[in-house]
This record gives C-alpha cells, sequence and structure tokens, in this order.
C-alpha cells in the first residue's frame, strides 16, 4: 500500500470521488422527464428520441466491467481523472448538439467516459475504509447509487422548464471540471501497471462489448418492434447470447481474463450479484413507469411528473441515516431483508394504482419505495464485495455494478412488454362489458352526446364524438390496470430477493487493508 494515501484525511478523496459518481448515475435519468423538449429542439421523429438514453445506456453497461481492469492499467487516479475529463467534455459537447444524430454519439461518448467513476468508487470505498467504518461508506455509496437515478427526472425536469434542455448537459461543467483538477492532487490509492496492456484478452474486450451492447439494444428497442416479429431485434439477440457464450467460456479458461467472473464462486458475491440485479430493476424501472403514468395517464408536465416523484429521493435521504444507526447495533442480513421486504411491499402498494393517482396518492408507496432503497443497496455491498480478497475486488466491482444497469434494463423492457400486452387485454375486457344491456354505459353516451350536440354536423357527429369519448375512457383504465400489472412483476422479484437475503454470510473486517498492485 502506498503511504501517499495517508496525507490527506480519507473523507476528502472519497467525497470528491463520490461527486463523480453522482453526475454520472445522475445523468443516466436527468432526460428522462425532457425527452420530448431535446426530441423538439433537435427536430427528431418520435422513434428516434429514446436513443437520447439508450445510446448512454449502452455505452455504460459496456464500460463499467472493462473499468476493474482499466484501474489496474492506468491507476485509480489517473483512470478517474480521464473519465471525469471525457465526461465533462462530452456532457459540453451534449449542450452543443446540433442535430439528433450528434446527440446520440455525444451520449455514447458520454455514458462510455463517465461510466468508470461508478464502480471506482465502489472499490475505493473499501481502501479508504476499514472495520466498522465500512457501514458509513457502504451507506454512503448505496444512497448515491439509488437516490441519483430517482432525482434525475426531478432535476431535469426543473432544469427543462426553467432555463432550456442545453442546461440539463452544461450543469455538469463546473462539478466535472472540479473533479478532474482535484482527483490528481488528492487520490493515491495504487499504482498504473501499463506492462498489463500486453497480455490483456482484447478478444474477451470485444467479446463483451458485442454482447452487452447488443444484449442493451434488444432490452431497450424490443418493445416498440414487437420483439422477434422484428428481423433487427432477432438478430441483434442471436448475436448478443452468442457473444456473451463465448465470452463466458473465454473469461473461465484464459490466464488474464478481463472480467473475474470465477469470483462468481464465492455464495456472498454471486448472491451479491443477484440482488444487486435485482435492486436495479426496482430503482430503475420504477423511475420509468412513475413519470410514464403521470405523463400519459395524468397528462402531467417534466415540472409537475418531478414533483410528485421527490418524495422517494426525500426518503430514501431520511433512511441512510437512520441505516447508519441501525448497522452498527444489527446484523446487516436482516437490515437487508427488510430493505427488501419493505421495496416490494411498497410494489404491491403501487399495485392499487388508480388513473387519478397524483403526488398525494403517490406520497406513501413512493416513502416504502425511496426509504428502504439503502437497506437494499447497502448491505449487498458490504457482504458482496467485502467477501473477496482485495486483489480481486477491482475486476469483480464492474460485475457487481454492471449486474444494476443490467437488472434496471431488464426490467424496463419487462414492464414495458407488460404494459403493451396487458393494456390490450383489459381493454378487450373492458370493451366486452360495453354493451346496450350496460345501463350507466348508456346513461353517460346520452349525456356526452346531448353535450356535443353543439357540434356542427348533427346528432350523428355527436354520437360519433360521445363514442370516442367512451374509448378513451375505457383505454384510460386499460392503461392504469397495466401499470398496477407492472407493478406486482416488481414485487414479485423483491419477494424472492428477500428469500435468499438470509443465505449471504456474515462477512468480517478484512486482516489488512487492501494492498497496492
Amino acid at each position: 500500500m502506498t503511504d501517499a494515501g495517508h496525507k490527506h484525511p480519507p473523507i476528502l478523496p472519497f467525497a470528491i470521488m463520490c461527486g463523480g459518481m453522482f453526475i454520472a448515475l445522475l445523468d443516466i435519468q436527468i432526460v428522462a422527464s425532457s425527452l420530448q423538449d431535446i426530441g423538439g429542439g433537435l427536430s427528431a421523429a418520435q422513434d428516434e428520441i429514446s436513443w437520447v438514453q439508450t445510446a448512454y445506456l449502452i455505452a455504460e453497461i459496456i464500460m463499467i466491467p472493462l473499468s476493474g481492469w482499466l484501474t489496474r492499467v492506468f491507476s485509480t487516479r489517473w483512470l478517474f481523472t480521464i473519465s471525469a475529463a471525457g465526461f465533462t467534455l462530452s456532457s459540453m459537447l451534449c449542450g452543443l448538439a446540433w442535430n439528433i444524430e450528434s446527440m446520440i454519439v455525444f451520449r455514447a461518448l458520454q455514458g462510455l467516459l463517465g461510466a468508470s467513476m461508478i464502480p471506482t468508487v465502489f472499490t475505493s470505498s473499501f481502501y479508504y475504509f476499514q472495520g466498522s467504518r465500512r457501514v458509513y461508506s457502504a451507506a454512503v455509496v448505496g444512497t448515491i447509487a439509488s437516490t441519483a437515478p430517482t432525482l434525475g427526472p426531478v432535476i431535469g425536469g426543473w432544469i427543462t422548464d426553467a432555463l432550456n434542455w442545453h442546461w440539463l448537459f452544461y450543469i455538469n461543467l463546473l462539478p466535472g471540471l472540479a473533479i478532474t483538477l482535484l482527483v490528481p492532487t488528492m487520490v493515491r490509492i495504487d499504482k498504473p501497471d501499463l506492462s498489463l496492456l500486453r497480455g490483456a484478452d482484447y478478444l474477451g474486450i470485444l467479446l463483451m462489448a458485442i454482447g452487452l451492447g447488443t444484449l442493451e439494444y434488444t432490452l431497450e428497442e424490443g418493445t416498440r418492434w414487437n420483439w422477434f416479429s422484428d428481423e433487427t431485434i432477432t438478430a441483434t439477440a442471436w448475436i448478443a447470447g452468442i457473444a456473451l457464450t463465448l465470452f463466458v467460456l473465454r473469461s473461465l479458461t484464459y490466464r488474464n481474463p478481463v472480467m473475474d467472473l470465477r469470483a462468481l464462486g464465492n455464495r456472498n458475491f454471486a448472491l451479491g450479484c443477484l440482488l444487486s440485479f435485482v435492486t436495479g430493476i426496482g430503482i430503475f424501472t420504477t423511475i420509468y413507469l412513475t413519470p410514464l403514468f403521470l405523463g400519459y395517464v395524468r397528462g402531467f408536465s417534466a415540472w409537475q411528473t418531478g414533483l410528485a416523484v421527490f418524495s422517494t429521493g426525500v426518503a430514501s435521504l431520511v433512511g441512510t441515516p437512520v441505516y447508519i444507526i441501525l448497522a452498527r447495533r444489527f446484523d446487516t442480513r436482516w437490515l437487508l431483508m427488510a430493505g427488501l421486504a419493505c421495496f416490494g411491499l411498497s410494489m404491491w402498494s403501487f399495485s392499487f394504482i388508480t388513473h387519478d393517482w397524483g403526488a398525494a396518492e403517490l406520497m406513501i408507496p413512493q416513502i416504502l419505495r425511496g426509504f428502504p432503497q439503502v437497506f437494499a443497496v447497502a448491505p449487498s455491498v458490504t457482504l458482496g464485495l467485502g467477501s473477496l480478497p482485495p486483489d480481486r475486488l477491482k475486476y469483480a466491482s464492474g460485475l457487481f455494478n454492471m449486474m444494476r444497469n443490467l437488472g434496471g434494463a431488464v426490467g424496463i423492457a419487462v414492464s414495458a412488454a407488460i404494459l403493451n400486452d396487458k393494456t390490450n387485454l383489459h381493454f378487450e375486457r373492458i370493451v366486452s362489458h360495453l354493451t346496450p344491456a350496460n345501463l350507466p354505459m348508456g346513461q353517460f353516451l346520452q349525456s356526452m352526446t346531448e353535450r356535443y350536440a353543439v357540434l356542427p354536423g348533427g346528432p350523428a357527429v355527436a354520437h360519433s364524438a360521445a363514442l370516442e369519448q367512451l374509448w378513451d375512457l375505457a383505454y384510460r383504465e386499460a392503461r392504469t390496470l397495466a401499470f398496477a400489472d407492472a407493478f406486482r412483476a416488481i414485487m414479485l422479484a423483491f419477494v424472492v430477493a428477500t428469500l435468499l437475503a438470509p443465505l449471504l454470510r456474515k462477512v468480517g473486517a478484512p486482516k489488512s487493508a487492501p494492498a497496492s498492485h
């Protein structure tokens, strides 16, 4: 270990790195509630707008698993500096984008360059804090991992309404520049080892990039193109399956693999990755579903949506000090179980959603979801990553973090498919009851026809307008019921995760601090 790391109190360099992780995670979702504004500003077609988010996610999910190897090559200090500088520069380019194509390229660059800041903070927390102090660092990292994406649509909605969409990206410039300048002077964890570039598994890197990139594309775009009835989606699914299978075989047989899949032989780490996957489903999918419901069913603006989901962020910030107090007194495995169970309970309470739910009705379900986020994330970090020897930590951290993002991608894809299929199913069921024998429906149509009687075109036009109104109502209710089904599906994932949590072994404090490599 280098003694240079002790020149500064560990809190300062760790806090600076946490700032980098926060902006990288925030930017996944900062565009979520402002995609229409960005699309309008860049004259983009409806099916092109989602690529502003998809491009970032594809690039990020490829880079996160590579971060462990890149840390060994360039050192934590220089990888983080390069990542922060690249993220800041690409943020500026996103703000200056002149059409949708340039925006997609710059967003991919932003995801690619900023991604390394996320897993690097996880591994650095184990270097800077040992023993009982790990409770604090895990709580901080867990809180950032869960609140930054949650706050994204809120902050993004406010910026878009108060200024314009360009500032979604310009807002990164000042903190990005500060982090780029401070990290080289503050962070001293390990030394670079450029010799690793010689024996690197470049074929493994290529297979992983192709596999994860096409998998993310398949999950993100599948619902829109009706899954395997589309040739492109079928092709990308096959490519992802073949490339990832070859990558797994390569990683298990190659001498110096780029990702440590053998670490999955450690029960705690394997379970930690699985729980990271489930919390990814919970965090990212609810961030996707709630604004979607408020936008399409309630017709809320970006700012109204942001305000409505704000209680989640507040609740998760309140949960952090409570977790720290409890984690010093109780076995973190039980806190993890409580966090996962509470998250599942929140999804169950979301399933009672009706078409008139707004900020007030969402308050309790969102508090139940926000408060336990740190309980669901922090112990899986401590128990999953903390069970590995220090020399394996860097390679394994990328896999651990990737699982959370992959959980989000799978969760969003499955939820989008549920919304699509179940809306049609519920609509058919509702319509089957709308017969002449249905007296309330007859009264509704009559009152609507009378209301529209003022329209030019006579009774026929008025009756047609009344039928259209009835169709809209039926569709709205069908869509709301489909949202309830999606929340129930997420709840089932958390029921399984809660039952798996007791299988984790307790992790003691490491005998020595991580050595530098």
